[in-house]
């Protein structure tokens, strides 16, 4: 039986409206985030049938866990039966978690030289690195592959990474895919397809 799993990235944060990196810091969702997660939440219900035959794992950083539950309300599905897996944790930018592009610009101007826009990150000096991060997705894949049906609800880069691996992409690649929050993601048969309000009549 091939393996069905959706993943979803937790909804706009305050952090994210001020433009600061969160890594392993945490910022609430704001009402458009809120917005946003019951919006994926009820597409995600329309195509899964009984909430019950899945298993749900969260990242276990509140934002993810504050989307996860509102996912749980929408679909029906015990919030308390959900699991929570480090793996799925938004990639760890030490000191530069709650600082905004300029800051760290400001006071790390010879750690963001000669990067792009899109992996300036992995040169934190305390924070993760990419070939890390991989390690850790891959291995949390390589744990659920027997699981015929699973959601999961994880971050932006982190997401971006793990479709990325599943994908056989290269790094660049793998960095420049989308992060919206108001998209998610189904992943079978190591296919990648995004499902969002564009997708179909869920209405």
């Amino acid at each position: 039986m091939s393996q069905i799993l959706y993943l979803l990235r937790h909804g706009e944060t305050v952090f994210n409206t001020q433009g600061r990196y969160q890594g392993e810091l945490d910022s609430p969702l704001n009402d458009n985030g809120i917005a946003q997660v019951k919006q994926n939440a009820k597409m995600l219900k329309s195509i899964i049938g009984n909430p019950n035959d899945w298993r749900i794992i969260s990242s276990p950083l509140g934002r993810a866990l504050q989307s996860t539950e509102i996912i749980c309300e929408t679909i029906g599905y015990d919030f308390s039966k959900v699991e929570k897996d480090n793996r799925l944790s938004e990639v760890a930018v030490g000191s530069w978690a709650g600082l905004t592009t300029k800051e760290i610009e400001i006071s790390w101007p010879n750690l963001v030289n000669n990067t792009d826009l899109y992996s300036w990150y992995f040169n934190s000096p305390d924070g993760e690195s990419y070939e890390t991060v991989v390690y850790r997705l891959t291995d949390w894949l390589e744990n659920i592959k027997n699981e015929p049906k699973v959601i999961a609800i994880s971050h932006g880069l982190t997401g971006r990474i793990l479709r990325g691996i599943y994908s056989g992409m290269e790094k660049d690649d793998s960095l420049k895919l989308e992060v919206s929050q108001e998209v998610f993601f189904k992943l079978s048969n190591k296919e990648v397809q995004k499902i969002s309000l564009e997708f179909d009549d869920f209405y």
